[in-house]
C-alpha cells in the first residue's frame, strides 16, 4: 500500500538507520516532526508522491479509525516507527471518515518536485508545507459535505455586562458562517435561550474561549454538539475584533456593515481569525456579516425540536422528519434554505405574508411553476462551486457549474419578468440579473463539454477558444503521429514486426522488442542506431538519437499546452472572483425561487391552504392534518393504512373576551387513539405557517407564536444521571418558567413517570400554572381523567377527547377529537392488542373492576371545592361565589360522605355505603 512514487528520493521513506547508541534522525523524519510540532491537535497528512503518509501516534489513530493496515519501518528514539498511508486520489474519502470521527487533519503538500530537491544535493528533502487545516466546520469539498444541509462554523462570545434573571453578569453573542456557501450571520443571545439558538444553528463546529469551555454552567451544552474547539481568550478579544474583521473584508471601517454589539464583534472576529488560520491565507467568499434580531424567529428549544422531529427524527435520520415530508426542492441550495426556514420560523407577520404571496402566485400559475422547476433542476450548486473557486480548490467542473448556473438564472429571471409576480419573486429575479451576462458566455465558450476533475490533468479548454493553445496542441498531436510513423519505419528497416515504441514516466520513449529479436538490433548496421537501455524478463528496451530528439519535441509541446491551459484557467478564475458578490446573490435567489416553487407544489399535491398569520392570539385550525403521518398512511394504504382523519383545534381567546388569553385544551382518550399525533400536528402547522408555507388544513388562522414548547415522550439521560421522570420534569420546568401569553405549549402525559397521586398532583398544578400564570395557548394530553374537573373553575380550559367505539368486546379507534372528556383509558384493550398473555389480560380486568368500585371522584371534588387555585399563591383570590341556599338533603349527603374513608373500605363496605348515600339523597 505504501509505495514510493516515481522520481521520489529513497531518503523520503522513513527508514532511518540506527548507529549504535547514537541514533540519528533522517532529514525526512526531522522535517515531519518539525511540521507536526507546528500543528498540534491535528493528524498530519504528509504528502509523499502519490500517498499521504502518517507516522507515529497519528498513524496508529488513523489506522484504527480508517481500518487500514498499520506497518512499521525504521526506528525513532529507539522504537519502531508506526506508519500508514492513503492514496492522494482517494484522500477525500478518508478525510470524510476522519472528520466524522471527530479528528482534525493538517494537509501537508510537496511544494516542489523531487528533481528540484536533488539539485540541492542527493539527500536533500523535498520542501513541504501545510496548505490547509481541515476541521468539521471548514469543509468545502462536495465529497465531504451533505449537499442538502448547511455546514456551519459557529463561535460563542461572552463579555461582561449582562443583567437579567440568570444573574451571571454576561452578554452572549453567536457568529455563524458556512464557508462552503459564504453565508455569515451574527446574533445576540442570552443564557436562557443559548441552548435553543445552538439547536437552531446546528453548528458542525463551535468555537469558544477556554474559560467559557470550562464554565460548569455551560458544559452540559457542549455534550450535544458534534465538535467544540476551545481557543485562547485572545481569539475573542473585542478590542481587536473590529480591525480583524475589516482586514478580512478589505475595508477601512465597519460603518457600512451596520451596528454590532461588543459580543457580536468578538464572536465574528473569532470566526474570521479561525478561518484565516485554517485556510492559511486563502480567503473564502464570505458575505458581510448580517445581524439577526433575537425576536426575528420563533424560539424552539432542543427538547422541542427533538420531540417534533423537525429536521431529523429522534434516531438522527432525515427520513421521517417534517423537513423530509415537505421537501420538494430540486436544488441542494433550495433544500438547505428550506431547512433553515423550518428551523427558524418568522415572527413578523409581514415577512410571512411576503413569502406566502410568492407561494400563492406559483400555486395559481401552474405553467410558470413547472417551467421554473425544470430550469432549476438544471442549475448546479453555485454557492459551493464559488467557494471552492475563491479558495483555490476548484476544478474545471466548478467553473463549468458556475457558467451553467448563471445561464439558467438568466432564463429563470426572464420567466418571472414575463409573469405578474409578487415582490419576493421580483426581488429574486433582479438578483439573477446582477451578474454580467458575458461571464456565463465566456465560461461556456472556454470550457469543453467533457471535463476532467482536476485542473492539473489538462484537456478542459474547448478547441477554438485560444489560437495559441490550439497550435501547441496540434504540434503535440502531430508529434504523436510522427512516433507512429517512426515505429513503422523501424519495423520495415529491421524486419522485426513485433517492434514497438512505448513510453513510461521513468524511461520516456523507448523501443521494445522481445528477447528473441534483441540480437537483430545489436547486429550491424542497427547497433549504431539503437542503444541498449534496459533488460526485462521477456523483453529488451533500446533508444535512438532520433527517438530522443522526437521525445524532446513532444515533451515540450505537451508541457507548453498544459501551461497554457493553466494560465487560461487562472484567467477564468479571476473573472469569476471579480463578480463574487453578484454570483453569491444569484445563488441565494435561485434557492429562494426553488423553495417557493417547492412549497407551491407541496400545497397542490397535498391539498394545503394558505394560513392567515397575524399579530393576534388566535389559533384556529379546521380540518388539520399531520403532514408526516398523513403521507406515511398514504404510502401504507395498500397494507393496513387508510385516510388520515382531520381534526379541528381552536385555542383562540373565548368569544367576546377581548384582550383575553388563548385557550388550553385538555385532551383525554385511550392509548393509541391519536392524542400525541393531534398535539404534534398543531405544533407542526404553526411551524409551517410561520416559515411561509401553506398548511395541511381546510382553514388556519394563527396569531404569531413567539415560543414553541413541546414535551412529548422522554427517555433516560444516563450520561447526566437523569431518569426518565427527571428528564420529563426538567423539560416541564423549562416550559413553566419561560412560556408567555404568545407561546404555544403542547404537553403529553405530564406526571405519568411517578406514583399515581404524585403524578396527578404535578399535572394538576402544572395545568393551573399554565392557565393562570403563563396564560399561553396550549394542548395538554393526559390519562388523569380527574383533571377534567378543572374546567369547572378554569375559564379558558376546554375538555376534548378522542372518540372510540366499543364493538363486540373490542375497541375501535376513530381518531376523531371532539368536545368532552373520556372516562376510560382502554389500557387493557391496548395491552391485549399488544399480545399480553390472556391470563394477564383477564387478571388485569378483575383488578381494574375492584379499583373502579372505590369512588375516586370524591377526593377530586374536595380539591375543587376546598383548595384555592395555584395562582392564588401569587395573585389576589377570585371573588367569592354567592352563598347557596341551605339544602337539607345535600347536608345529609355531605355528612354521610364526611364519615367515609374510601382508601380503608372493602368492596362490600363501599357497596353498603353507596346504599346509605342513596337513601340519604332520597331524604330517607
Amino acid at each position: 500500500m505504501n509505495k514510493i512514487a516515481p522520481g521520489e528520493a529513497a531518503t523520503e521513506r522513513p527508514v532511518p538507520k540506527a548507529a549504535g547508541d547514537g541514533e540519528r534522525v533522517t532529514p525526512m523524519m526531522a522535517q515531519y516532526i518539525e511540521i507536526k510540532t507546528a500543528n498540534p491537535g491535528s493528524l498530519l497528512f504528509y504528502r509523499m508522491g502519490d500517498f499521504y503518509e502518517l507516522f507515529l501516534e497519528d498513524a496508529e489513530i488513523a489506522a484504527r479509525t480508517l481500518g487500514i493496515v498499520l506497518t512499521k519501518r525504521g526506528k525513532h528514539q529507539g522504537e519502531d516507527i508506526p506508519m500508514c498511508g492513503v492514496p492522494v486520489e482517494r484522500a477525500e474519502e478518508y478525510l470524510h471518515k476522519l472528520i466524522a470521527a471527530g479528528h482534525r487533519v493538517a494537509v501537508c503538500e510537496q511544494m516542489e518536485p523531487p528533481a528540484e530537491a536533488k539539485k540541492r544535493g542527493p539527500k536533500s528533502v523535498v520542501r513541504r508545507d501545510v496548505i490547509r487545516l481541515v476541521t468539521p466546520g471548514t469543509l468545502t469539498e462536495d465529497a465531504l459535505l451533505d449537499a442538502r444541509r448547511e455546514n456551519v462554523l459557529a463561535s460563542l462570545a461572552r463579555v461582561k455586562g449582562g443583567t437579567g434573571e440568570e444573574g451571571d453578569g454576561y452578554l452572549y453573542a453567536l457568529a455563524f458562517a458556512d464557508i462552503s456557501t459564504g453565508s455569515f450571520r451574527v446574533a445576540e443571545t442570552d443564557g436562557a435561550r443559548l441552548a435553543a439558538d445552538l439547536a437552531r444553528i446546528e453548528p458542525a463546529e463551535l468555537l469558544v474561549a477556554d474559560a467559557v469551555y470550562e464554565d460548569p454552567e455551560l458544559r452540559p451544552l457542549w455534550r450535544d454538539l458534534p465538535a467544540v474547539t476551545p481557543l485562547p481568550k485572545e481569539s475573542f478579544d473585542g478590542a481587536t475584533a473590529e480591525r480583524r474583521i475589516a482586514g478580512f473584508f478589505q475595508v477601512a471601517t465597519l460603518d457600512s456593515f451596520g451596528t454590532f454589539a461588543r459580543a457580536e464583534l468578538a464572536a465574528a472576529g473569532a470566526i474570521v481569525a479561525y478561518i484565516e488560520r485554517t485556510q492559511l491565507g486563502a480567503r473564502p467568499p464570505l458575505s458581510r456579516p448580517q445581524r439577526e434580531s433575537s425576536c426575528d424567529a420563533m424560539v424552539i428549544d432542543p427538547a422541542t425540536r427533538a420531540n417534533l422531529e423537525i429536521l431529523r427524527t429522534t434516531t438522527g435520520e432525515r427520513a421521517g422528519s417534517l423537513c423530509a415530508a415537505v421537501d420538494r426542492t430540486v436544488t441542494s441550495a433550495g433544500a438547505r434554505l428550506l431547512a433553515r426556514r423550518l428551523a427558524a420560523p418568522l415572527t413578523d407577520p409581514r415577512r410571512v405574508a411576503d413569502r406566502l404571496d410568492a407561494v400563492e402566485c406559483l400555486v395559481d400559475a401552474t405553467g410558470l411553476r413547472t417551467q421554473l422547476r425544470e430550469r432549476l433542476a438544471r442549475a448546479p450548486d453555485l454557492a459551493r462551486a464559488l467557494s471552492r473557486v475563491a479558495l483555490g480548490r476548484a476544478g474545471p467542473r466548478d467553473l463549468a457549474a458556475i457558467g451553467r448556473g448563471l445561464g439558467e438564472g438568466t432564463v429563470i429571471a426572464a420567466l418571472i419578468d414575463a409573469a405578474s409576480a409578487p415582490d419576493e419573486l421580483v426581488t429574486a429575479a433582479a438578483a439573477l440579473k446582477g451578474v454580467d451576462p458575458a461571464l456565463a458566455a465566456t465560461l461556456t465558450a472556454a470550457l469543453d463539454d467533457e471535463l476532467p476533475l482536476n485542473r492539473r490533468d489538462g484537456g478542459f479548454i474547448r478547441p477554438g477558444y485560444a489560437e495559441e493553445l490550439d497550435a501547441t496542441r496540434a504540434l503535440r498531436d502531430e508529434s504523436r503521429r510522427v512516433v507512429a510513423a517512426l515505429e513503422r519505419r523501424y519495423v520495415e528497416e529491421t524486419g522485426v514486426r513485433a517492434l514497438k515504441i512505448r513510453h513510461n514516466a521513468v524511461l520516456g520513449y523507448f523501443v521494445e522488442v522481445s528477447q528473441q529479436n534483441a540480437d537483430r538490433l545489436r547486429e550491424p548496421p542497427f547497433d549504431a542506431i539503437f542503444l541498449h537501455r534496459q533488460t526485462m524478463a521477456g523483453a529488451m528496451r533500446f533508444t535512438s538519437t532520433e527517438l530522443a530528439e522526437l521525445e524532446a519535441k513532444i515533451s515540450s509541446a505537451g508541457e507548453r499546452a498544459l501551461a497554457l491551459e493553466q494560465r487560461l484557467f487562472d484567467e477564468l478564475v479571476g473573472a469569476v472572483t471579480g463578480q463574487t458578490e453578484a454570483i453569491r446573490a444569484c445563488a441565494e435567489a435561485l434557492a429562494v425561487i426553488d423553495v417557493t416553487a417547492s412549497l407551491a407544489k407541496l400545497a397542490v399535491d397535498e391539498a394545503q391552504v394558505r394560513p392567515d398569520v397575524h399579530d393576534g392570539l388566535d389559533f384556529r385550525i379546521e380540518g388539520g392534518r399531520h403532514p408526516v403521518v398523513e403521507q406515511a398512511l398514504r404510502r401504507d394504504r395498500g397494507a393496513s393504512g387508510g385516510p388520515f382523519v382531520a381534526n379541528d383545534c381552536d385555542l383562540s381567546p373565548p368569544d367576546g373576551a377581548k384582550g383575553d388569553s388563548g385557550r388550553i385544551w385538555l385532551v383525554t382518550g385511550p392509548n393509541m387513539a391519536g392524542k400525541s399525533t393531534f398535539l404534534r400536528q398543531n405544533a407542526l402547522i404553526a411551524i409551517l405557517a410561520q416559515a411561509g408555507a401553506f398548511v395541511p388544513a381546510r382553514l388556519a388562522r394563527i396569531g404569531v407564536v413567539d415560543r414553541l414548547f413541546s414535551r412529548v415522550g422522554a427517555a433516560d439521560d444516563l450520561a447526566r444521571g437523569r431518569s426518565t421522570f427527571m428528564v420529563e420534569m426538567v423539560e416541564t420546568a423549562a416550559i413553566l418558567n419561560q412560556a408567555t401569553e404568545r407561546s404555544l405549549v403542547i404537553l403529553d402525559e405530564i406526571g405519568r413517570g411517578t406514583a399515581t397521586f404524585d403524578g396527578l398532583s404535578i399535572a394538576w398544578a402544572s395545568l393551573e400554572h399554565l392557565h393562570e400564570a403563563n396564560r399561553c395557548r396550549g394542548l395538554f394530553a393526559t390519562h388523569f381523567h380527574e383533571l377534567t374537573a378543572l374546567s369547572q373553575r378554569l375559564s379558558r380550559l376546554v375538555n376534548a377527547t378522542v372518540k372510540v367505539k366499543e364493538w363486540d368486546g373490542e375497541v375501535i379507534f376513530l381518531h376523531e377529537v371532539v368536545p368532552g372528556a373520556a372516562d376510560r383509558s382502554y389500557g387493557i384493550q391496548v395491552a391485549k392488542l399488544a399480545g399480553l398473555p390472556h391470563a394477564v389480560v383477564e387478571r388485569a380486568r378483575a383488578v381494574l373492576t375492584e379499583l373502579e368500585d372505590a369512588d375516586r371522584a370524591a377526593p377530586t371534588q374536595r380539591i375543587l371545592d376546598d383548595l384555592p387555585l395555584f395562582a392564588a399563591l401569587n395573585r389576589a383570590p377570585p371573588p367569592a361565589a354567592p352563598a347557596a341556599k341551605a339544602d337539607p338533603v345535600a347536608a345529609a349527603v355531605k355528612a354521610a360522605l364526611a364519615g367515609i374513608d374510601p382508601d380503608e373500605m372493602t368492596p362490600r363496605e363501599a357497596l353498603e355505603a353507596l346504599y346509605r348515600l342513596k337513601a340519604a339523597a332520597k331524604g330517607g
